[in-house]
């Protein structure tokens, strides 16, 4: 048929013609398509994502894509929240250098912040500077918010991609700082963290999915970092830009994805 299919989660019983049916389970009709494929997905086959409902398959083949794929029963098809190796490997470093600022009285800190007037001397700076924090309520909303957006991220994009968004994120913020406000220490994660929330934005929309939800969320924190003093709101801005612009490249540059893309 010509007929666009709907959008995520829409159900399809008023669509003229005959009763649309699961693939996998021919003999059930199926009233809700999946979020990638577009496919048909019965109550059995359907799994639950940030965006709508995929079907099976299409998980299947995303932890293939991340290179995380695991043969067996059903419960393979679903992420393990303890497979993520790069968020935890962030989070387990930026508590290991949090305890050593509280050990060694912030000597750590001036060695690992950022400050656009040692660039030249210091680049390394401008990545470390990632993995510092001012206090314990600024490690632990970072931290949340970093676990929350690698649950999502990670297992789609895979851990490599992911590292390298990241590690980006990070240098982009720190340069917006470096050109918007070269007077000015910086230290946390945050910029990496906008990067990401940048990249599950370019991810999602490259694929036509639903980001209406994620958009209110970004914009919302940015606000935040414009209206309470102390927050580098220079920096979530360039790890934002970096972040989806870093996504969107991956995307693009995929073979099998532009293939993909063209049969539609």
């Amino acid at each position: 048929m010509d007929q666009d299919p709907p959008r995520y989660g829409q159900r399809i019983e008023d669509q003229p013609g005959e009763v649309p049916v699961c693939p996998r389970h021919p003999d059930r009709p199926a009233y809700v398509r999946c979020s990638r494929c577009g496919r048909p997905v019965c109550s059995s086959c359907q799994v639950q994502a940030p965006v709508g409902v995929q079907c099976v398959d299409c998980v299947h083949q995303a932890q293939q894509a991340a290179g995380g794929a695991r043969r067996g029963g059903g419960a393979g098809l679903f992420p393990r929240a303890g497979v993520l190796p790069v968020t935890w490997g962030i989070i387990g470093v930026c508590v290991v250098v949090f305890l050593l600022q509280v050990v060694t009285g912030d000597r750590i800190t001036a060695q690992l912040a950022y400050h656009p007037a040692l660039t030249a001397v210091q680049p390394w700076r401008m990545l470390t500077s990632a993995f510092v924090h001012g206090s314990l309520t600024h490690l632990l909303l970072n931290m949340y918010s970093l676990y929350i957006v690698g649950q999502a991220l990670e297992p789609r994009l895979g851990s490599w991609r992911y590292a390298v968004v990241f590690a980006l994120s990070v240098l982009g913020g720190s340069a917006a700082v470096y050109l918007l406000s070269p007077g000015t220490w910086v230290v946390g994660a945050s910029g990496g963290i906008f990067g990401l929330f940048g990249a599950f934005f370019a991810w999602t929309r490259f694929r036509g999915g639903e980001t209406g939800g994620l958009v209110v969320l970004i914009a919302v924190n940015l606000v935040f970092g414009f209206v309470v003093p102390g927050i580098s709101w220079q920096a979530h801005v360039g790890g934002l830009i970096v972040g989806a612009l870093t996504a969107l490249l991956f995307d693009v540059a995929s073979p099998r994805l532009r293939a993909r893309r063209r049969l539609r």
